[in-house]
């Protein structure tokens, strides 16, 4: 055994000499060695001093590293992840925390933050991530309480009447308005929502904002998961403010037109003028360019995105060119560097002007004007807050002498949303939004750091238009790649596709947008008060129909990849790996792109989220089974809505819809009016038969029905499942089916024999479910275990009694009648 006190002899013959605690460490290994069968030799010593010494010289490294990141003064970086872990920590729990807690942690946190001077770095950081993580729960819970939105417990057909507030026109003379609700009769509804959106069909002349208005109309509250762990419809519904969604039955009755809106506030009366002013710049743009182009059109200003064609939407979707429509950081960019760049160059016009004046901040302050009416006129819509808000900082850090491109301005945009509006941290429009500013930042700041260095090309005269287009595109090439690029893994999480072809769509599309689109429909909009925007919406018509001819020809060429639900720890690492990817300047950032390898590698090989096979939608009208990439369900028009998330979701691009069986005269005639009869013995027997030879005359997997009555399908564990339309049947399906679905509140959660019993109340309170049948005891998730929170709330409302939380009887036995 070698002396370990003594300074060992590296191979290059120079002394390797170890502090005397490194020393001491060694040591205490030498007994051992001399115990064991085989006493270690000087290469092993040597070997582990060394090893010792670099776990210790890369502790020290990392140390320094972790230094120079906090000297560049980035916690403020920070801030709004902190803010956004709270409020997704506020939305994601099963009940509401008690604001008293959430009050006296943040003040505590706070205090200790500003009293505690004296505590170390790290401490005092994660005092820091505490308090601003106190000040997300809070905000969130506040928005909640802002919010209150009344939400329809049931859906209902009713007479509504009330005061139209927006209106957005579709492709086929179509209207969807959102209604300020008077009151609603035959029958009336307890708890009426404030504001319900209604789709009108086929109405010539839309109604004006301000118009009250009556009519029959089938309402239904928002949609909850369409399965466990998709979006929850329901969850913007609440804090957009609409309790309700519907279809009118025909054209609603105008009782007064242009209805006294001076009762309401002055600022509900400003709103309603901005959404005349926004209906009326759409419907002069739909005039002179008629069709997709106009729609298109009206879009980038507006904001009216449900006037173009399904064709065109879907094309631009599979193209990846869907954010040119969204009034979103590119539009907003565009159209503030437009006018100040425009602006700038006139001042240079007049060298008198431009030498007393700060042209700089004059155009800066110009372009805050134009993004801030375009703001004003666009609908308030989330992208376009972000975008302004995003825009409305970096222009005012120009008139400030600050840098505008930067991590810090990118941060200070989040906190301001992130205090307004904290839910949109858990929408893929912020994440994408967010993800995409962030990568492009930071690239460019890196762009900024790297060293660049004159060619004799860059000085030729010659090549200088040829290395300006060069460079444009390879800018457009650039920020295309980096934007999709750091959206994927949300697009994939949030819906579960993937336009492969999205970087050679926006290279060919952007330069249109940027040089014709942009430019003439700014001079169009400045114009238009003036009557002469005509001709320049002609020639961004043209650009348009360039731009929809790229997206349809890429759209052909296939290239849309559908992904089904991803892991959940995915998009967690994902983003914690590319926040330090971003948002670091040490070498520490190149953590972040190993977490990301990792994260992409281990969803490619094996996604670790088993697919269901049996699938029930949450009003339990539709129910499918899975086989492979095969989707069997028990209706041969499957709703549109639920069916292609459930595709998307499972990667299931095939639909077999159910045998429909002849009409069997054995069997009893249930009329509506026969709903709650009871069924005789003898015709009980011939349901159940019928039930058990349906299953002859179709293969596992597939369901076979007696059309507006019942289905039937047999699972491949060789259970029987069976759905009934109506009450009646409820007794022979149980004792013949191990699992009944039905759509019919029925307060009941099994049935008499012991069978899975899903009703249309049972189904209110768990939304949507799945189950998986691979082991003996099936596995059942819902989409809700404990629908207590504000935008839940109304499932478990019971409008007989004006309570929630009704419980359901489940130790009751079926009846005869199904009660």
């Amino acid at each position: 055994m070698p002396n370990l006190e003594a300074p060992e002899q590296q191979e290059d013959g120079r002394d390797l000499v170890l502090p005397s605690q490194h020393r001491h460490a060694i040591a205490s290994f030498a007994p051992r060695a001399k115990t064991g069968r085989r006493q270690r030799t000087q290469d092993q010593a040597r070997l582990f001093a060394q090893l010792y010494l670099a776990l210790g010289h890369g502790r020290a490294a990392i140390g320094r590293l972790i230094e120079e990141e906090a000297a560049h003064g980035r916690a403020i970086l920070f801030a709004p992840i902190y803010m956004g872990l709270g409020s997704i920590f506020w939305f994601k729990v099963d009940s509401d925390p008690p604001s008293q807690a959430v009050l006296v942690a943040l003040l505590l946190l706070t205090g200790a933050f500003l009293f505690k001077r004296d505590a170390g770095r790290l401490f005092r950081h994660v005092l820091f991530a505490g308090m601003l993580a106190s000040l997300g729960v809070a905000l969130a819970q506040w928005e909640s309480w802002r919010a209150s939105t009344v939400m329809l417990d049931s859906a209902v057909t009713t007479t509504v009447t009330g005061r139209v507030e927006r209106r957005e026109s579709y492709d086929n003379g179509r209207w969807r308005y959102v209604v300020k609700v008077d009151g609603t009769e035959k029958p009336a509804i307890r708890r009426a929502p404030e504001r319900v959106t209604i789709f009108v069909r086929k109405q010539a002349e839309p109604f004006n904002l301000g118009d009250r208005i009556q009519g029959r109309a089938r309402l239904t509250p928002p949609a909850g998961p369409a399965l466990p762990r998709l979006n929850d419809f329901a969850f913007s519904s609440y804090f957009n403010g609409i309790g309700a969604n519907g279809f009118a039955y025909g054209t609603p009755e105008l009782l007064s037109p242009d209805g006294d809106v001076t009762k309401e506030s002055l600022l509900d009366q400003a709103d309603i003028w901005l959404a005349g002013l926004r209906n009326s710049i759409g419907d002069r743009i739909r005039r002179t360019l008629p069709g997709d182009t106009g729609a298109f059109a009206a879009a980038l200003v507006t904001d009216e995105r449900r006037a173009i064609s399904d064709e065109t939407t879907e094309a631009l979707r599979t193209a990846g060119l869907t954010h040119i429509i969204a009034i979103s950081g590119l539009n907003m960019a565009l159209s503030a560097g437009i006018f100040y760049i425009g602006l700038r160059y006139l001042f240079s016009l007049f060298p008198g002007v431009a030498q007393a004046w700060p042209t700089k901040k004059v155009a800066a302050f110009g372009a805050l004007l134009t993004v801030t009416a375009y703001y004003l006129i666009s609908g308030f819509g989330v992208s376009a807050e972000r975008a302004f808000i995003m825009m409305a900082i970096m222009l005012v850090a120009v008139l400030f002498d600050r840098p505008s491109i930067s991590l810090r301005n990118v941060a200070l945009s989040a906190i301001v949303i992130l205090i307004l509006s904290p839910s949109q941290v858990l929408g893929p429009s912020f994440q994408m939004s967010y993800a995409a500013t962030l990568a492009l930042v930071s690239g460019y700041t890196l762009w900024k750091r790297r060293q660049h260095r004159e060619s004799i090309f860059s000085r030729s005269r010659f090549l200088s238009p040829l290395l300006f287009v060069s460079r444009f595109f390879g800018g457009v090439l650039s920020t295309s790649f980096v934007g999709g690029a750091s959206t994927a893994i949300f697009s994939i999480e949030h819906f579960h596709r993937l336009a492969t072809y999205g970087l050679a769509a926006n290279l060919a599309a952007m330069p249109i947008v940027s040089f014709i689109v942009m430019p003439f429909g700014m001079m169009a909009m400045l114009l238009m008060p003036l009557g002469l925007d005509a001709p320049f919406w002609k020639v961004t018509g043209e650009g348009l129909e360039l731009v929809i001819l790229i997206a349809k020809t890429v759209a052909g060429w296939g290239g849309d990849i559908t992904f089904g639900r991803q892991a959940g720890w995915l998009m967690p690492t994902f983003i914690a790996g590319f926040l330090i990817m971003t948002m670091l300047r040490t070498r520490l950032r190149h953590v972040g792109l190993l977490l990301l390898l990792s994260a992409i590698g281990a969803a490619t090989f094996n996604s670790g989220v088993p697919k269901p096979d049996l699938m029930i939608s949450e009003d339990g009208a539709l129910v499918a089974l899975r086989q492979d990439d095969i989707l069997a369900t028990n209706r041969e028009r499957p709703q549109a809505f639920i069916f292609e998330q459930w595709q998307k979701a499972l990667v299931a691009a095939e639909h077999q819809p159910p045998t429909v069986l002849p009409t069997d005269s054995r069997l009893p005639h249930v009329s509506k009016a026969d709903r709650r009869r009871r069924l005789s013995t003898e015709e009980q027997n011939a349901v159940r038969k019928a039930m058990e030879e349906a299953l002859d005359q179709t293969m596992q997997g597939s369901f076979a029905c007696q059309k507006g009555a019942w289905c039937v399908a047999m699972l491949e564990n060789g259970a029987m499942l069976v759905t009934i339309e109506d009450a009646a049947y409820l007794p022979p399906a149980c004792d013949t089916a191990n699992i009944v679905i039905t759509p019919i509140k029925l307060r009941l959660d099994r049935c008499r024999s012991g069978a899975m019993l899903f009703t249309g109340a049972t189904l209110r309170r768990t939304g949507s479910v799945e189950m998986n049948f691979d082991s003996d005891t099936p596995i059942i998730s819902t989409a809700f275990d404990n629908p207590q929170r504000p935008w839940m709330r109304h499932r478990t409302y019971d409008w007989r009694t004006g309570t929630y939380g009704v419980p359901i009887r489940s130790a009751s036995p079926v009846n005869d009648s199904g009660e």
